[in-house]
């Protein structure tokens, strides 16, 4: 079955990386995989505890409601067999507005799955009435546990399948009711079951041939919504009424010890003890060691997954207190003091064979090697924390074995390393590196720090230059209001040519923790300065040089261009002298003047 197909399901874009569901998974059904806690469903039992408890909303449930919508378009009859858990869900509305308001849908009836439950008891005591009249001194012995919480049931089958036949051999109260919906209405009626409880999507996916589909609270609501009926301003007219007829002590079971209650009266349950267990981890607790063979008189077990019963499911949002939503409830309730004729109207048998979760084993050497791999050398490292979302570090050390974790989940491994690959880098960078908190007080610094910044004359008094942890920075930088600024604005700051004494400084500070954790590299350029300096003047001495050579140059070029100008004004004199018979005036040009001769 695919993840999306399964009553439960991750967003994985929403994953949050925090093991919550795992760590509350009574059956760790959660696989990580690509950094996102994916639900396994061939281990899941779909109590919705990791759909209760995800803090990034990433846990969904399968979204039945356009299937219900469908439905109805198909044309056939569909009923609503509506949980006894509504009377705290939708406080304030009466019992006629909130079937009018269902009715106002298109739906053809409303009957109360509390009338399955009233089967479901009274089934019950027909078994301890034949265990009752038995010879058999092994049927005295016999532990009975109630199969009403689909979700216990599952978890039974997988992890406790020793005591899987133990489980009562009939239907949930959904299921028992569902058979007497199409018993009355026909065989053809679709039925949409609305509570709770994630677990009854199984039992739909499981018995397709009773139940349609299951809906939450909340999916009712969104279609009143998509619909624009609002049950509070609806006034009931006198068809608005459950079908079949309405449910008495049945309407108890949604409360822990409700379906001990409407057993009592039957004169069955006299010779009986009865007790309740909610709680997937209770369950564990109270029949994983039970021994059978001590028991001298029938033992019924009310078993159920959420704790105070379905009135505390995952579907739920009245955030009562259980106690408030119990009183609720009875107050709803109408107890018989004995029931003498009440008995079964339709067949609801079924048996729960076990489904057991087959968990591999691992040798000790290969549990060890993991371990050493997150950190764990020694038992004294196992830190049994749960951060990691199982509850010892060799259950985690089998979770890594089985492929359903990652080492990124141990915390402390996780915090080890980062704080190791910090202190190499700390070590390796060749500039004084320091860390502050927003006291500016030392919280982490390199020996290159010390090694630029420590003066005997003015520290030695006051720290101890082994350990400068909670040292006030300023003792040691002349320009702390650069890592100030930096966690006041909670933005890095990079200056240079920052001085202090006769050092020049490149300083970047960066902000680590916002206003309250900051960092600084602060790289001595002093010597890069002096360097630069010296190439300048070096350029300089070059210039002045190339300079003098110049004029060394242009005045070599004056004196050869008034030798020129001395030569050309003699060749030119001789030629006059040669052409004085020609009575022509003649114009010499030169570069300095013009005559004519």
């Amino acid at each position: 079955m695919s993840n999306r197909e399964y009553p439960l399901y991750t967003i994985k874009n929403n994953c949050m990386d925090c093991y919550k569901c795992v760590r509350h998974c009574p059956v760790k059904a959660i696989k990580i995989e690509d950094n996102s806690a994916m639900i396994v469903p061939d281990l899941c039992i779909a109590c919705g505890t990791c759909y209760k408890v995800c803090p990034a909303k990433a846990k969904q449930t399968r979204n039945d409601l356009p299937r219900a919508k469908h439905l109805l378009q198909s044309g056939k009859d569909v009923y609503i067999s509506l949980a006894p858990s509504w009377i705290t869900e939708f406080e304030g509305l009466e019992e006629g507005q909130i079937i009018a308001a269902i009715r106002r849908l298109g739906i053809k009836g409303v009957g109360e799955t509390a009338l399955g439950a009233q089967e479901v008891s009274c089934n019950i005591a027909d078994i301890l009435e034949k265990i009752n009249k038995s010879d058999n001194p092994e049927d005295k012995k016999r532990l009975l546990i109630s199969t009403a919480c689909p979700a216990a049931v599952e978890y039974i089958r997988k992890y406790l399948p020793e005591k899987a036949a133990a489980l009562i051999a009939v239907h949930s109260p959904l299921l028992s009711h569902c058979r007497l919906l199409k018993e009355k209405f026909g065989q053809d009626i679709e039925i949409i079951f609305v509570g709770p409880c994630i677990a009854k999507k199984l039992e739909a996916d499981n018995h397709p041939e009773l139940l349609s589909l299951s809906l939450s609270f909340a999916d009712l609501r969104q279609w009143f919504k998509d619909e624009n009926i609002n049950p509070a301003e609806i006034k009931p007219s006198v068809f608005d009424k459950f079908v079949l007829e309405k449910a008495t002590d049945g309407t108890a079971y949604p409360i822990e010890g409700g379906m001990i209650e409407t057993l009592r009266p039957y004169e069955q349950s006299k010779k009986a003890y009865l007790m309740q267990v909610s709680g997937v981890a209770n369950l564990r607790r109270e029949l994983q060691d039970l021994d059978i063979s001590t028991l001298d008189r029938p033992v019924f077990v009310e078993a159920l997954a959420c704790l105070g019963g379905c009135v505390s499911g995952p579907c739920t949002s009245n955030k009562k207190n259980g106690l408030e939503k119990r009183l609720d409830i009875l107050k709803q309730t109408s107890f018989p003091e004995e029931i003498k004729d009440r008995k079964p109207f339709v067949d609801i048998s079924e048996q729960f064979p076990q489904e057991a979760v087959e968990e591999e084993t691992y040798d000790e050497a290969s549990i060890r090697k993991v371990l050493i791999r997150i950190g764990k050398y020694t038992i004294e490292d196992e830190l049994n924390c749960g951060g990691c979302g199982y509850d010892t570090c060799r259950n985690f050390a089998k979770a890594l074995l089985a492929g359903k974790a990652e080492p990124e989940m141990c915390v402390s491994h996780m915090k080890h390393q980062a704080q190791r690959k910090a202190n190499a880098l700390l070590r390796c960078i060749p500039s004084p590196i320091v860390i502050a908190n927003s006291d500016l007080r030392i919280l982490e610094y390199n020996d290159k720090f010390v090694e630029t910044f420590w003066k005997d004359e003015e520290h030695a008094d006051i720290y101890e230059k082994e350990d400068l942890r909670g040292a006030d920075l300023r003792d040691f930088l002349d320009f702390t209001n650069l890592f100030a600024a930096s966690l006041e604005l909670e933005q890095d700051i990079h200056r240079e040519h920052v001085r202090q004494d006769d050092k020049l400084f490149d300083v970047v500070v960066f902000n680590i923790d916002k206003k309250q954790i900051v960092g600084g590299i602060i790289g001595d350029v002093t010597n890069m300065e002096m360097k630069k300096e010296q190439i300048a003047a070096k350029a300089k001495e070059v210039i002045h040089k190339n300079l003098a050579t110049v004029q060394q140059i242009a005045c070599t070029l004056g004196e050869h261009m008034a030798e020129t100008e001395v030569l050309l004004r003699s060749i030119a004199k001789d030629f006059s002298s040669e052409e004085t018979g020609h009575n022509h005036d003649v114009t010499i040009r030169t570069n300095s003047n013009k005559r004519e001769y």
